[in-house]
């Protein structure tokens, strides 16, 4: 099986070399980093590290996402996605893609609610805000979720039978909603978060950030639910 490991980018550059080299190891074939328009030397740095580099210059994660998945090849298998900032552990790779390899699983999701937040590596905003979307999944779709965390792994078949389109904060919701609705086989593997190695996050770094993922997140459980539900 051969899986890939893809890591979207915005002005990672003290980060992002040493998260491709601690990824570049069995069983990822092939580090894709997605450079989001960085205005540092996130590229050069990726490039240097053993990566192959990817340019998307529309902002947004999910467009970053969805670039990589344009470029990687047929033989892709599965694909891992991790943040390029060092808050996730690449030596759990093993782990989270294994459900997968045992063919147990379609899309697995590390749980940093089930494996622990490092204090200060979440605001109290997204703490919040991912337990509620966790529970609406949980409830409204059946999929036992508790997290909403980036890093996780997914079949190459199923990913591309989902047609991802959200272009920025609601990627990973908007996968585990047309997950569920899809009828994929779905777990968690507990992952630890940790803080940031370094930079700002794009996140929970402003104000501004944190409230327009809290707002994509609630709007696309609202959209794919009571929207739906009403137009039937």
């Amino acid at each position: 099986m051969r899986i890939d490991a893809v890591i979207p980018a915005l002005d990672e550059e003290a980060t992002i070399a040493a998260v491709v080299r601690a990824v570049k190891k069995p069983p990822v074939h092939t580090v894709w980093v997605v450079d989001n328009a960085s205005a540092d030397r996130t590229a050069e740095e990726a490039r240097i590290a053993g990566a192959q580099v990817l340019q998307e210059p529309r902002r947004g994660y999910g467009n970053a996402c969805l670039a990589a998945l344009r470029r990687l090849p047929a033989e892709v298998d599965a694909v891992v996605f991790l943040d390029g900032d060092g808050s996730d552990d690449p030596s759990l790779i093993p782990g989270l893609v294994a459900p997968i390899v045992r063919g147990e699983a379609d899309l697995v999701v590390g749980s940093r609610s089930l494996g622990g937040v490092q204090q200060g590596a979440l605001s109290l905003q997204q703490r919040l805000g991912n337990a509620v979307a966790a529970r609406w999944l949980s409830t409204r779709y059946g999929l036992p979720a508790t997290d909403l965390g980036p890093f996780r792994a997914v079949r190459r078949s199923s990913l591309d039978s989902l047609l991802m389109s959200d272009p920025d904060y609601g990627w990973t919701v908007e996968m585990q909603i047309k997950a569920a609705r899809a009828g994929l086989r779905y777990r968690e593997v507990p992952v630890p978060c940790g803080r940031r190695a370094g930079g700002q996050s794009k996140v929970s770094g402003t104000v501004a950030g944190v409230l327009g993922a809290s707002a994509k997140i609630l709007g696309l459980l609202f959209r794919h639910d009571v929207l739906r539900g009403w137009a039937r």
